[in-house]
């Protein structure tokens, strides 16, 4: 009868000394308050009162970071977002190094954006997006060495602009649109007069050239029984209806 209480005593100290670590976490150790190691995920022992342990997430993250109200270098306004991807690789400087490694993140990204903003005119933020997140990651990355994260990706969801300033961009966006058109239209023409110059001149190196034009120009009028043909005959035909006359007399 005496085994009974001791078999239970023995499954309260078991079940008070054994914690599971979950694959992707790894266990952070300390004893009587001093960090002894870092504890791989399956059971471990840790002794009441003497010893305890804090698990960490090593698994990749994202984070919202939310919208940051940043000025652009040439002094236009803008409302930005990401999401920041990382991992804690070292779950001791991650839990003994920063107080809150999550939120100390989060506060650096923000910061980072709005200086990586301010170092960028519209145009640039707007058109090289991917080349702005690099940066951002690049520097989130570097001063989050210390804390034992590695930033695997920065993304820029939306940039949001005031509304005047969405109409100025559409604005220049229809100007820009009239200018390619106007341009696109000036190089056709000039394109139909080169043409027309070699053409004229093709034909006036050639008479013959001409007539059989004025005759095919003449058959495409008369498919047409509603066309009015005003005929001028070409100096040409004249000069060779005077020949034939000289010849005659």
């Amino acid at each position: 009868m005496v085994y009974g209480p001791v078999l239970i005593i023995v499954l309260v100290l078991l079940v008070a000394t054994v914690r599971q670590v979950n694959q992707g976490h790894i266990g952070v150790k300390y004893r009587l308050g001093k960090y002894v190691g870092m504890r791989e995920p399956g059971w471990r022992i840790v002794v009441p009162i003497f010893e305890s342990m804090r698990k960490v997430d090593i698994r990749v993250k994202a984070v919202d970071v939310p919208d940051q109200e940043a000025i652009t270098k040439d002094n236009i306004s803008a409302r930005i977002n990401a999401v920041i991807y990382y991992r804690v690789v070292d779950a001791d400087k991650a839990v003994n190094e920063v107080e809150d490694f999550r939120y100390a993140v989060s506060q650096l990204a923000q910061t980072t954006m709005r200086n990586v903003v301010g170092e960028l005119e519209l145009d640039q933020l707007l058109s090289e997006r991917e080349s702005a997140s690099s940066r951002i990651r690049e520097i989130v990355d570097k001063l989050t060495d210390p804390w034992g994260i590695k930033v695997e990706n920065v993304e820029l969801k939306d940039v949001t602009l005031p509304e005047e300033m969405k109409r100025v961009i559409g604005k220049q966006a229809e100007a820009e649109r009239e200018r390619r058109s106007v341009v696109i239209k000036a190089q056709g023409e000039v394109e139909a007069a080169e043409n027309l110059s070699q053409a004229a001149g093709m034909l006036s190196a050639n008479p013959g050239a001409l007539h059989l034009r004025t005759l095919s120009t003449l058959n495409d009028l008369s498919s047409d029984q509603s066309n009015t043909v005003i005929f001028a005959i070409p100096v040409e035909i004249l000069r060779a209806f005077e020949a034939f006359g000289r010849k005659d007399n």
